[in-house]
This record gives C-alpha cells, structure tokens and sequence, in this order.
C-alpha cells in the first residue's frame, strides 16, 4: 500500500510562497485577523455603542446591530480574500474607505496586551497577574492592573 503525504506538499508550497516576502507576510496576516472578525463581533459592538450614542439605544440596537452585521460580513470576507491572495500582488489593504485597516473595538473595551508571564514577567514576586476570564468576550477584570 503506497502512503501519501498530502500535509507535507502543502506545508512545502506554503513556505516556499512565505519564506522573504514580507508584504505577503502581512497581507495574509492581515486576512487572518479579519477573517476572525465573525468570531471576535467587534464591528457589532462598536456600532451598536457609536448608533446608540449617536441616535438613541433604540436605534443602536436595531440599526446599529444590522450596521455591525453588514461590517462583520465584509470585514470577514475581506479577510478570506486576503488569506486567499496573499502570494500575489497587490499588497496593499482594501477597502480602506469602508473598514478601517486595524479591527475596531467599542470606545468603552479596549483590549491590552495579556497580563501573562509572556508579556510582563516579574521576578520580584515570582508570579504576575493575568486575565480572569480571557474566553469570555467583554471581560475587563484584571489582575494587579493599576490606576
């Protein structure tokens, strides 16, 4: 019985595309974060906050939630395009008079860096703070974060 790799020819071709290519690099990388846009609802959160601001929390949770939708859909599929594409010219962002380049976040949640020994490491102590709940989405509870 003759066994295939087909694992290994993909892993081979996907290198050999990436490998010195820093446009490539951050092109998919940039499709990469967008496509995980349907997961990470940030477009929802942050329409819904800057409509109900801007016209009253009755229409931030109807017309708002749709707006994020809308957003979530063509951020997520901007960003398989760019997943898809990566190898090829052009580099640049697209879409940029729609979307933003960077994920948006409400005004209210803005994420920080992980208090993870990977990022703030303490050997005064020999431990340092870290997230409460990291997989749950809006949660600010923080560990020794400061004034």
């Amino acid at each position: 019985m003759r066994k295939t790799f087909f694992f290994l020819p993909v892993l081979v071709l996907s290198a050999g595309l990436f490998s010195g290519c820093a446009n490539a690099q951050k092109k998919f990388s940039r499709g990469l974060n967008n496509s995980f846009e349907i997961v990470r609802v940030g477009e929802v959160r942050r329409s819904i906050e800057q409509t109900a601001l801007n016209d009253g929390p009755d229409a931030g949770f109807s017309s708002g939630f749709v707006r994020g939708l809308n957003r979530t859909f063509a951020r997520t599929g901007i960003g398989i395009y760019e997943m898809i594409s990566a190898p090829f010219p052009p580099y640049g962002p697209v879409a940029t008079d729609y979307l933003s380049v960077k994920p948006v976040y409400p005004d209210n949640s803005v994420p920080n860096l992980f208090e993870d020994s990977l990022f703030a490491t303490d050997a005064n102590i020999g431990f340092s703070g870290g997230d409460v709940a990291p997989m749950i989405p809006g949660s600010r509870f923080r560990i020794f974060d400061g004034p």
